[in-house]
This record gives structure tokens, C-alpha cells and sequence, in this order.
């Protein structure tokens, strides 16, 4: 005979299983609120760049005439006090709403018999100044006028009143072939050298201001300190998110802190797509350095370090990876520039470890010409703002280095006319 179950037995368990399920999902979703605030690092306060400069006239007038350096920079509120945010964005769209400005190809015959390209944007109007103003500019790693983040700087600049030309890293662009056995590497200075060359012959009246991203900041700041004639008709130069020395960077690109051995990995594959796409003209010329089996190491490459020493170091005949990484990089250069310098890094640059930062804090405290910026979020090249979700065309970035140009051109004018960059340095 089967028990009688009675009516107020089957209360016993039924309440404490929705509870127990509530309090799963409130856990759950405590969880992911916890991981989003960590990742998206949302606790993180803004501030101003933590700016490193000698009391100096000019430094005193450039941080008064550019308050931008001084101001608080305030990144989108839901994601860009992540690094990792701000650096993807850039890689994948590069900027938001970007323009596309109208531009002329020159072309560059070089002594090896490569041809260097770069392209020429004319100014929208008069610098407030009057004086003839151009940028010289240097992207980053593979990086040519035609990406997001160029465009976006170009078209801002040109609205202020310069004349914009943009070098195309040899191999960088895919419909032009390469006429010699060679491409860019991380420090050869040639072709930003025949373009400012080019520059200075075309417009004799021309100042120039020198801006380098990235890698492109390692170039102008090896030009401007491998011989004093290269600062000459320099007003200035501005560099964004570089890493100062490959040798120091070489070891951290190993780590997985702040995911900077993925980085390297993504950098290598991308490197290994423009080798290959040139794979014609690198290894099937006679006057080649490659071997067959240097392309083979190219294939199962995972890291820059490693397509660096199989390919990269031989383009100039370097013996070794250490020898390459050290004649390559601005450190040993750097500090023979003696025109305005500004040096721009991030803290939560995935891509650049806080210990190279020791370079451009030291130098700044050292020389009167140098103004060191590091600001508390920006990631590599990003420097989005916004109030809230959606990131505004022009970032940090375009404004500072404008601003900054702005200033050094306005402090230029008001010099005693004998003391001017275009009277005191003579054109050759």
C-alpha cells in the first residue's frame, strides 16, 4: 500500500532550488562584471601626461601655447582605458569617419635601384604664420598614405595650414613592385632621406616639421641624429609610440605580459605576407642575398626576432641579429638632435614595455630640447576620445602633434630674424 504524501510535505525543498539558481546567476554575472571592469580596466582614473622637460623659455611657452599636453586626455568611457581596446581599434579600423585627401605620387630613384615612393598633399590654406610649413612624415611598421590613421593626420594637418608628405615604406604598398632586392627596414634612413631631399629642393622656402609613428619615429629620430645637416630647415620633431632601442624590446616581444608575445606574432605574419608578396623581386634577382633556404626559415617564422635574422639584417649585410638591432635604432643617434623634439608614449602600450620608457624620460631630463609625454592610456597609435561608446574622428594624437607644431611655429616667428631656422641654416 503506497504512503500518502501529505499536502504540506512538498514544500519542503521546492523554495530553496529558485533561490539557489538566483543566486547562481547574481554569482555569474558578478563574475563577468568583475572580468569586464578588469579588462576593459575601468576603475583606472584619467589624467593629464605625465610631462618630463627642462625649465626652459621655450618649454615653459610650448606647454602654455599647447595646453592639450597639460589637459587631461579622457578616452571613450566604456573601453578606451584598455590598451589592448585602443591598440586593436587602431589596427582594424584606424580611424573613424577618415577622409581621404587628395594627394600626387613621386617617385624616388634610389643608388641600389630601388625606387622610392611618396605621396604629396597640398595645404587647404595659409599657415596662420604665413611661412611655407611642411611634414615630413614616417608611418609605422609596413605603413604607407593610404591607411586610416595617415589620412586622418594629413587631412587635419592641411586644414592648419601645411603642405603633408608622406613616405611609403619600400615594399609597403601592393601595387608597386620593387625595382631591387630590398625593402624597408626598422632604421634605414634612405628613403625618408630622399624624400625630405626632394622636399627641400622642390620648395626652397620650406620649414620643415619631421613626425614619425611607430617605427617611422625610430626613422626621423636616426635621420635627424646621423648627421647635423639632416636638422637643418628643422623646425621640429614629433615621435608617437616608438620603442627607442630593437635590441632592449627584443626580449620583452618574448613575454606574455600584456599579451606582447601574440602581438609578435600577429606582426611576424603580417611581415611575412608583404616579404612573400615581393617573394619576385627579394629572392630572384642576381644581385639577391637570399637563399632558398632563407625562405624556407620564412615560412615556419613565428616571431619578428626571427624574419629579422633570417631576412631583414641581410638587406645591409649585417652579420648578426644584435649587430642589426643595434646600428638600426635611435638610441645611439638620438641625442645629437638638437632641435625641438617631442617624444609621445603611452603606459598601456601592449606593444612597447615601461622599461624602454627610461630612454625618453632620460633624455628629456637631460637635454632642453626634449619634451617627453606619457600618457596614462592611448595603446599603441590609438588615442581615441569620446564621452561615452563612440570614439570621435580626430584623437589625442592629431591634436598634439598639430597643436605642438603650432606652437614651434609660432615661437619661430617671433625670433629676431637673424635667429630663424630658415636664415640660420643654409640650403645645400
Amino acid at each position: 500500500m503506497s504512503a500518502l504524501v501529505e499536502p504540506g510535505d512538498v514544500h519542503t525543498i521546492a523554495p530553496e532550488m529558485p533561490a539557489m539558481f538566483d543566486g547562481m546567476k547574481l554569482a555569474a554575472v558578478a563574475t563577468v562584471l568583475y572580468f569586464l571592469v578588469r579588462c576593459l580596466n575601468l576603475k583606472s582614473p584619467t589624467a593629464p601626461p605625465d610631462v618630463t622637460y627642462r625649465d626652459t623659455p621655450l618649454n615653459r611657452y610650448l606647454l602654455k601655447s599647447c595646453p592639450i599636453l597639460t589637459k587631461e586626455y579622457e578616452p571613450p568611457l566604456l573601453w578606451g582605458k584598455s590598451g589592448h581596446l585602443q591598440t586593436a581599434l587602431y589596427g582594424k579600423m584606424g580611424r573613424v569617419s577618415s577622409p581621404n585627401p587628395c594627394g600626387v605620387r613621386k617617385y624616388l630613384l634610389m643608388q641600389d635601384g630601388a625606387t622610392a615612393t611618396f605621396d604629396l598633399f597640398e595645404s587647404l590654406g595659409d599657415h596662420r604664420t604665413g611661412d611655407d610649413i611642411t611634414m615630413v612624415i614616417c608611418p609605422g611598421i609596413g605603413n604607407h598614405s593610404e591607411k586610416h590613421y595617415i589620412r586622418t593626420f594629413v587631412n587635419h594637418s592641411q586644414r592648419q595650414g601645411y603642405r603633408c608628405a608622406v613616405l611609403n615604406h619600400l615594399g609597403s604598398l601592393p601595387n608597386i613592385e620593387l625595382t631591387s632586392p630590398r625593402m624597408f627596414t626598422y632604421g634605414c634612413t634612405w628613403e625618408f632621406a630622399a624624400m625630405v631631399g626632394s622636399i627641400k629642393r622642390a620648395f626652397p622656402q620650406t620649414l620643415l616639421i619631421v613626425v614619425g609613428f611607430s617605427l617611422g619615429g625610430n626613422i626621423v629620430c636616426k635621420f635627424l641624429g646621423e648627421n647635423r645637416i639632416n636638422q637643418e630647415r628643422v623646425l621640429c620633431c614629433v615621435s608617437v609610440c616608438q620603442g627607442y632601442s630593437a635590441l632592449r624590446a627584443q626580449k620583452t616581444f618574448l613575454q606574455w605580459d600584456q599579451c606582447r608575445r601574440l602581438y609578435n606574432f600577429l606582426m611576424a605574419d603580417n611581415m611575412k605576407k608583404i616579404i612573400l608578396s615581393h617573394r619576385g623581386s627579394l629572392f630572384g634577382m642576381n644581385s639577391s642575398k637570399m637563399e632558398d633556404a632563407d625562405l624556407s626559415r620564412l615560412y615556419t617564422a613565428t616571431s619578428l626576432m626571427q624574419i629579422d635574422d633570417n631576412i631583414m639584417r641581410k638587406f645591409h649585410g649585417h652579420d648578426t641579429l644584435k649587430e642589426y638591432y643595434e646600428k638600426e635604432s635611435c638610441v645611439h643617434y638620438i641625442h645629437n638632435i638638437n632641435v625641438p623634439l617631442l617624444l609621445v608614449n603611452s603606459s598601456d602600450d601592449p606593444l612597447v614595455h615601461r622599461s624602454l620608457l627610461t630612454i625618453p624620460r632620460t633624455l628629456a631630463e637631460k637635454k632642453p630640447n626634449v619634451i617627453f609625454a606619457l600618457t596614462l592610456h592611448g595603446g599603441h597609435l590609438g588615442f581615441f576620445e569620446g564621452a561615452v561608446l563612440f570614439p570621435q574622428p580626430l584623437t589625442w594624437m592629431d591634436k598634439v602633434i598639430v597643436g605642438y607644431a603650432n606652437a614651434i611655429c609660432r615661437w619661430e616667428r617671433h625670433r629676431p630674424p637673424c635667429l630663424r631656422t630658415h636664415i640660420v641654416f643654409k640650403d645645400i
